[in-house]
């Protein structure tokens, strides 16, 4: 028991010395670290060099399809697991002081006993990956904004965030890199930051492609390229009545908007011929008043529902599509892809 006793209390006069040395650091509380980051990043934004600072709030760290997608992808590698909850300590006390992102990759901030400096650098996506993505969302992306806001089918965001194949990065294309003294290959730091791209997904989903060095607006032309090679030509789908493409009684055009005929030449002016005197008709006579009859108020007539694939076999670009709905030309329904037709619409395609 003396034995015991000895051993533990050398052990403790061990580790007691190499705190002194300097090789563990002082543990600082979460107020104190949280006044040492403003007063860098005040510090920092007096030299000209404003930080971006990243904080998560609420349970969930992510609320965005990009962000929950990056978090689960980190959270896959076992290689991962045991350092990652206290990078989630870091990130939501503010400790990510500043992070940013570039192509191929993030560099950050972050304040523990002091601040060190994070870098993490990533390959970019391999060309043969990226082709095999745009190849596979053929069709199935309608616009930029829909790609970043996550509003695309499950089948194309599967794609962009499988394990190994997808944008998403593998372990052995990341190198991560802390200024701190922890010899581990993930510190709580460097996980704080990796938390830390997820957040910045949410506000930013862009960012993603820039890093792996992809433009998404080519997965976008993809698409369109392929829908359009998909539909027939727009002078053969308008080539009958727009009335009968879509089974609808177009209303005749405005009288008004006909022009007249031309008026003929005038000839030489001639008296007019007097008209005979006619006899005064005879008065009618009286009869029963009879009731007006009731106008029966007609519902305005609904004007028929149009699928997505429908317009673009028509012709139609996707972009113009989602132009269109934005300026209400085109009326969202409750079913995906289903659209309802205005006079707008109506007229623009007949005008095409």
């Amino acid at each position: 028991m003396a034995k015991k006793r000895h051993t533990t209390r050398r052990r403790r006069t061990a580790y007691s010395a190499r705190f002194l040395d300097g090789a563990f650091p002082e543990y600082v509380p979460v107020a104190a670290r949280r006044e040492r980051a403003a007063r860098a990043a005040s510090a920092a934004r007096a030299k000209g060099d404003a930080y971006e600072g990243v904080q998560a709030s609420g349970r969930a760290l992510t609320r965005s399809a990009w962000g929950d997608a990056w978090c689960r992808h980190i959270e896959s590698f076992s290689d991962y697991a045991s350092r990652l909850p206290r990078g989630k300590q870091y990130l939501r006390n503010g400790s990510v002081v500043d992070l940013r992102v570039r192509t191929g990759e993030v560099t950050a901030r972050v304040m523990g006993s002091s601040l060190y400096e994070v870098q993490v650098q990533i390959a970019p996506c391999p060309a043969q990956t990226w082709a095999e993505l745009r190849a596979g969302s053929t069709g199935e992306i309608g616009s930029l904004i829909e790609l970043l806001e996550g509003r695309v089918s499950a089948g194309v965001m599967a794609r962009m965030t499988v394990r190994d194949a997808g944008l998403l990065p593998a372990p052995r294309e990341v190198r991560m890199r802390c200024s701190c003294p922890d010899s581990a290959s993930l510190c709580k730091h460097l996980a704080a930051v990796l938390y830390g791209v997820g957040v910045r997904l949410d506000e930013r989903p862009e960012l993603l492609f820039l890093l792996r060095g992809v433009d998404p607006t080519e997965l976008v032309a993809s698409a369109v390229r392929g829908a359009q090679s998909e539909a027939p030509k727009p002078s053969d789908a308008l080539a009958g009545d727009l009335g009968s493409i879509f089974g609808i009684d177009l209303a005749p055009e405005d009288p008004l908007d006909v022009p007249s005929p031309p008026a003929a030449a005038a000839g030489p002016r001639s008296k007019p011929k007097s008209k005979p005197k006619s006899k005064p008709k005879p008065k009618p006579k009286p009869t029963r008043t009879q009731q007006p009859t009731p106008k029966v108020k007609q519902r305005p007539r609904e004007l028929p529902t149009v699928t997505r694939q429908q317009l673009l076999s028509l012709g139609l670009p996707p972009g113009t599509i989602s132009t269109w709905l934005r300026q209400g030309h085109l009326l969202a329904t409750d079913e995906r892809a289903v659209y309802r037709h205005t006079t707008e619409s109506l007229q623009r395609l007949a005008a095409r």
